[in-house]
């Protein structure tokens, strides 16, 4: 497969992941201001936006939708939805010949729909109605991709760049809500806490899940536990690297370049997650193991990009 190719793949999965990420944590924050007092929506709204890597404003109410908006439909901004599905549109029109024509619609359809929703529309017919169609767009794109297009190595490279983006972006969210935990990280949260907690495992899917695995009672460990090491949840820290780690073998097995080095680095923050501990990474600082997470992944991204997107012909030839 042409170098481009396999870039223009892994983007496009990369952007849709942001995109669907983005629709989620604005809906879940929507819906929790409802129940909070304005000075708890504002310290969310801070980790928000800390956990988007967009600059954090003095925050008041009036800040607060002129700022949903341009996460959504400011076209200027490369990490807005509108923006992210757009990029994703234009890596997988690049390369159409290598994906199914369900799946171009799929993609195309989400595309004009957010092209043709306005700013007030938008909030005029119920802003959780219209975040939800984004992340079921984005999800029912990679059920078509998965149902529709042969797994061989255009496939592993969708699915490298969809957990490298996922293993990114969780671990900044969940960094950014561990920096400020609460003395005894073993007991029940309460009071207005509580919906702080709820949130973080909404904005990761996890609510259930978690009530599933525990109870409804919520305790920092094993929220931590939950969203950092289980090895079954499809949105932990853990599952994402295993997948990357899954991805980079199937694409040796596809291409002759040799990928020692992304492989390397996977392999060992996939060991790294899977003999850690809670409670030693909670008393060493779960923030820091979550930065040093991400400085990984960022590793584990320079390496992909030199070993199959920005490799040397004579390399190549060698190799």
């Amino acid at each position: 497969m042409l170098s481009r190719v396999a870039d223009s793949l892994y983007w496009m999965s990369r952007y849709l992941e942001r995109a669907e990420h983005t629709a989620r944590l604005i809906d879940v924050d929507v819906q929790l201001r409802l129940d909070q007092s304005q000075e708890a929506a504002a310290v969310r709204w801070s980790r928000l936006l800390e956990a988007l890597q967009i600059p954090v404003p003095p925050i008041g109410s009036e800040y607060t939708q002129p700022i949903t908006h341009t996460l959504t439909f400011d076209r200027t901004q490369p990490s807005s939805i509108v923006s992210c599905i757009a990029s994703a549109r234009e890596n997988l029109r690049h390369v159409r010949e290598q994906c199914s024509s369900e799946m171009w619609e799929q993609l195309n359809r989400l595309y004009l729909k957010m092209r043709s929703t306005g700013q007030e529309e938008a909030w005029l017919l119920q802003s959780h109605e219209f975040y939800r169609s984004v992340q079921d767009g984005a999800n029912l794109f990679h059920g078509i991709t998965d149902s529709t297009m042969t797994h061989s190595e255009g496939w592993h490279y969708i699915q490298l760049g969809r957990y490298v983006e996922r293993t990114d972006i969780l671990a900044g969210l969940i960094g950014g809500h561990f920096r400020r935990l609460p003395a005894a990280v073993d007991q029940p949260v309460e009071s207005e806490e509580y919906l702080e907690w709820i949130g973080l495992l909404k904005s990761c899917t996890a609510f259930l899940p978690y009530c599933k695995t525990y109870t409804a009672e919520l305790r920092p460990l094993r929220v931590a536990e939950f969203l950092l090491l289980n090895p079954e949840f499809p949105h932990s820290v853990r599952f994402s690297v295993d997948m990357v780690h899954v991805a980079l073998r199937g694409l040796s097995e596809f291409t002759e370049r040799k990928a020692e080095q992304p492989l390397r680095l996977a392999g060992r923050l996939r060991a790294t997650l899977s003999f850690s501990q809670i409670d030693e990474i909670l008393l060493s600082g779960a923030a820091d193991y979550l930065e040093n997470i991400r400085s990984q992944c960022a590793q584990i991204h320079s390496a992909i990009h030199q070993v199959y997107f920005d490799y040397l012909v004579d390399t190549a030839m060698v190799s």
